[in-house]
């Protein structure tokens, strides 16, 4: 073998070798942003069950177990991760599993992101269902931290009592002439939980699509 040749299989090898560590990095620094979102994912599914009284009304316990499911399957999926990435080369079979586990993911992570999202095209409508189920203390202490009477207006499921709408002339006379009514101040509130939870949920999903391509690689 010529000088040449040697020098040109050895800069081919070093190259090669050099093109495997960066995508085993690529996939460790994935790897790492999955196992995050896992974590993230069923510490506040756990967290947010604690009682708060505006969060209650727009996270429902269903929600919540939905997140912990998420969570738990990001988990699983890092775990395979790690199986494929370890096992020797000539071995694809944990690649396979893990790509299907993947698609499985971004199935889920659409449908409840996607979800979410729906929910926030329609929340005066969809907040004054939840409004009007809620018992009547709880409408009082809604309307006593929000500072307002009623939802669209004093007579949409206004309730007397508590500190701010103490009797029916201030929810008639004072509150109308302020419009301080609590369509807006709920809407506000669960906008931005609602927003915050399809954002993190879709962007779920860079981490899922680069976790894939780099088993491609």
């Amino acid at each position: 073998m010529s000088l040449s040749n040697t020098v040109w299989w050895m800069w081919s090898a070093y190259g090669h070798e050099l093109a495997s560590l960066k995508a085993y990095g690529l996939l460790a620094f994935v790897d790492v942003c999955l196992l995050a979102a896992g974590i993230f994912t069923l510490v506040i599914s756990i967290v947010w069950r604690a009682p708060n009284l505006l969060r209650d009304m727009v996270v429902s316990p269903s929600d919540l177990t939905t997140g912990l499911v998420l969570g738990i399957v990001l988990l699983v999926t890092w775990a395979l991760s790690i199986g494929a990435i370890i096992q020797p080369n000539h071995v694809t079979k944990g690649l396979m599993f893990l790509n299907w586990m993947l698609i499985l993911d971004t199935i889920g992570v659409v449908v409840i992101g996607s979800f979410v999202w729906f929910y926030t095209l329609q929340e005066r409508i969809e907040f004054h269902g939840v409004f009007a189920a809620l018992d009547q203390t709880t409408q009082i202490a809604v309307q006593d931290t929000l500072k307002c009477c009623g939802y669209f207006n004093s007579t949409d499921l206004a309730v007397v009592g508590g500190q701010f709408c103490a009797n029916e002339t201030f929810i008639q006379q004072t509150n109308n002439a302020t419009g301080n009514f609590c369509v807006g101040p709920i809407t506000e509130h669960a906008d931005y939980t609602l927003n915050n939870i399809f954002t993190s949920i879709y962007g779920f999903m860079a981490i899922i699509i680069l976790l894939f391509l780099a088993t491609l690689a």
